[in-house]
């Protein structure tokens, strides 16, 4: 596992559809169409906003904060995975804000659709993670503006960096915890039905009221979306999801979303409701920073002791269910042919595979996000689509997700054929 060296922004790569979105002095925004005919899987990623480099992102930092970032606070994010991420102007409205947002979530919707070969009407449910919706009906909006029917499921899922892959867990696992909580089972609702399912993350607008400058260096804007058939493109094998709550407040997170906040112990701290027709608001507890900024986070080394321990064990545990699948159907011997890590930061995913391999289990876990920063819920599927053209029918991968709160979610699949 290794982290590309050259300093390329996202938009200067080949194959990027570039645009312009007509607010304030106008965002660029870009957009990659991936598909895999053979496994029937396609699906879009990409970003919006000014792109800034390790060498120019102080300087705009310095903008937000009103001061340089100290220097025994600056991150080498070359080391921690990153080379660019991409961030709008400061001046937006508020009203601008949830007009921006929702045309990048309409057009990554429709491109998705397409990379599908799919039409708007057949779409039957829409799961996304966000770490902080621009607005509580956001993905209402985001799925009429698509053309996608009002009688479309929609799920917002809200547990930070987890957020899709929480989705793609509750759209395929009947099992889940989450799904045992509605009279309708998501997963088996929607077996057989296409689907899209990702994260989308205004991560720039989020992080404007923090003042942690590692939060700062570490966030970018970005939006991966996959479309899946459940149980024909993508089958479900094992999978396993844990919570941890933060105590510590190691990574502290604002919530800009409803929650109950009332948990007795040993009650979840996920709160799944169904706020209007159609929707359903999949929610996670977080430690909130007390001064009411939006983020509060403690350094690399910090995320690594909140993220690897238990990290380690939910892909442990994933993988012994997945073993004992595989016996059960006469397949014993087959391999899982990548894992799909949640892209916190470089050091957290090689500690987690170096612990894994002291284990016994040996995956192929890429890094492929250089030029984004942390993208939290996007960056799984940001990862997978890249992934994807190298995918063959019938390979299983596990997708491994983790983030605030604490959440994790990991589950092994096979693709269609």
């Amino acid at each position: 596992m290794t982290v590309e060296s050259t300093k390329v922004s996202f938009f200067d790569r080949p194959n990027i559809e570039m645009g312009t979105i007509n607010i304030g002095q106008g965002i660029p925004f870009g957009i990659e169409c991936v598909t895999n005919p053979a496994i029937g899987i396609g699906g879009v990623y990409g970003t919006w906003g000014d792109s800034y480099d390790n060498d120019s992102l102080p300087a705009f930092l310095e903008q937000r904060l009103g001061h340089p970032i100290p220097a025994n606070e600056r991150l080498n994010l070359s080391e921690l995975g990153f080379l660019n991420r991409h961030h709008i102007p400061l001046n937006l409205t508020t009203e601008q804000h949830a007009e921006l947002e929702v045309e990048v979530g309409t057009r990554f919707l429709s491109q998705a659709i397409k990379a599908c070969n799919w039409q708007p009407s057949e779409v039957e449910a829409v799961l996304i993670g966000m770490s902080a919706p621009v607005s509580e009906d956001y993905l209402n909006r985001i799925t009429k503006a698509a053309g996608i029917p009002d009688s479309a499921l929609k799920v917002s899922t809200h547990k930070a960096c987890d957020g899709s892959t929480s989705s793609l867990h509750l759209a395929l696992n009947p099992a889940l915890p989450e799904n045992k909580q509605l009279d309708q089972n998501i997963a088996e609702s929607l077996y057989g039905k296409k689907v899209l399912v990702g994260g989308i993350e205004g991560l720039s607008r989020f992080i404007v009221s923090s003042h942690d400058p590692i939060a700062l260096q570490m966030f970018g804007n970005a939006a991966g979306i996959v479309g899946v058939i459940p149980g024909k493109t993508m089958k479900f094998l094992a999978g396993r999801s844990r919570e941890v709550f933060d105590d510590e407040g190691v990574l502290q997170v604002a919530m800009y979303y409803p929650h109950s906040k009332l948990k007795a112990e040993g009650e979840s701290n996920v709160d799944v409701t169904e706020p209007m027709m159609n929707n359903i608001r999949v929610a996670g507890l977080m430690h909130e920073p007390e001064d009411g900024s939006s983020i509060a986070m403690a350094g690399p080394m910090g995320m690594v002791k909140l993220f690897v321990r238990t990290g380690v064990q939910v892909v442990r545990d994933v993988y012994a269910a997945y073993q004992s699948k595989l016996d059960e159907l006469g397949m014993a011997g087959k391999s899982l042919a990548v894992a799909i890590v949640h892209h916190a930061n470089f050091k957290i995913n090689k500690l987690k595979e170096k612990h894994l391999q002291n284990e016994g289990i040996v995956l192929p876990m890429p890094w492929l996000l250089t030029e984004f920063g942390n993208v939290s819920a996007a960056s799984n599927m940001i990862a997978f689509l890249r992934e994807l053209p190298n995918l063959k029918p019938f390979d299983h991968v596990l997708i491994d997700g983790f983030g605030a709160g604490t959440y994790y979610d990991a589950l092994a699949i096979e693709l269609g054929g």
